[in-house]
């Protein structure tokens, strides 16, 4: 990654690019919070006290994995298949009625499609607990959807952003992804893509670094679509990125991931997850 005194910017609006990847949670709707009641209720309905380094830990590994870990970790007598049940169970319960997007992000992705810009969400979040949204219909807004259970790695590695690129049918170096965690702004630069950061309300969300590493910041997605609302995170002045390139081939879409077959991967925010590799 070159200095900061060296990024090109990338125009929001209007867009120089011609595919964009989002993540959800943190990005375009604030969940951390909810995640933490799922623990809360997980540990006090086993008369556990609630303990922020092991929720810290789950969070870390994942839904199946993290079950395991509670498992050995508490002596349960749980399965862990019901523990993740369990967590997907209260997610959606959760979901259901208090996620909706952030202000004005719907907004820009809609406007976004508007000028052809073709759409992915790249999600480790769990199908089932998308599907439950009351508020947010991420088939009707996307024209791609990827779960982080389709992909073999999480997104410490680049994978869940070139596969969301294959689908829309983009080249790598067409698509700017936007993220608010660390791990995912390094690793879609290193898939030869264009990253921006995004502000959340997650206390742990390491700013100075993401700032640094990030060709673009943003605090929200309030008048983006007036071209204001972003900066390069050094406060320089950048020129617009040329973003497009030859066309591809296009591809037949693989299927959205389905609900019901949902019982991987658990979708949430930790401080490994911020500045280190996740597991």
């Amino acid at each position: 990654m070159s200095g900061a005194g060296q990024k090109a910017r990338t125009s929001l609006w209007p867009p120089s690019f011609s595919a964009a990847i989002f993540d959800f949670d943190g990005t375009l709707a604030e969940t951390w919070h909810l995640w933490r009641q799922v623990d809360e209720v997980f540990f006090a309905s086993r008369g556990l006290k609630f303990d922020e380094a092991a929720s810290e830990t789950i969070a870390t590994l994942g839904f199946a994995a993290g079950a395991q870990w509670c498992v050995e970790r508490y002596r349960l007598r749980d399965e862990v298949a019901d523990i993740v049940d369990e967590w997907n169970r209260l997610g959606a319960a959760l979901y259901e009625t208090s996620v909706q997007l952030r202000p004005g992000a719907e907004r820009y992705l809609r406007s976004l499609r508007a000028q052809g810009v073709r759409l992915a969400l790249a999600t480790t979040n769990d199908p089932h607990v998308l599907g439950s949204m009351r508020h947010v219909d991420v088939g009707e807004l996307f024209d791609e959807v990827v779960c982080g259970r389709e992909v073999a790695r999480g997104k410490d590695h680049p994978d869940i952003y070139l596969e969301a690129a294959r689908r829309l049918g983009a080249r790598p170096e067409g698509c700017v992804v936007f993220e608010d965690i660390l791990p995912g702004v390094l690793s879609a630069q290193r898939a030869g893509m264009r990253a921006v950061a995004v502000r959340c309300e997650d206390p742990r969300q390491p700013e100075r670094e993401l700032r640094s590493a990030a060709d673009l910041w943003i605090d929200g997605w309030e008048g983006l679509t007036e071209g204001t609302g972003a900066d390069r995170g050094d406060g320089g002045t950048c020129q617009v990125l040329d973003l497009t390139g030859p066309p591809v081939p296009s591809v037949s879409p693989r299927p959205l991931c389905q609900p019901r077959q949902a019982r991987r991967r658990r979708a949430r925010k930790c401080p490994s997850a911020w500045g280190q590799p996740v597991r």
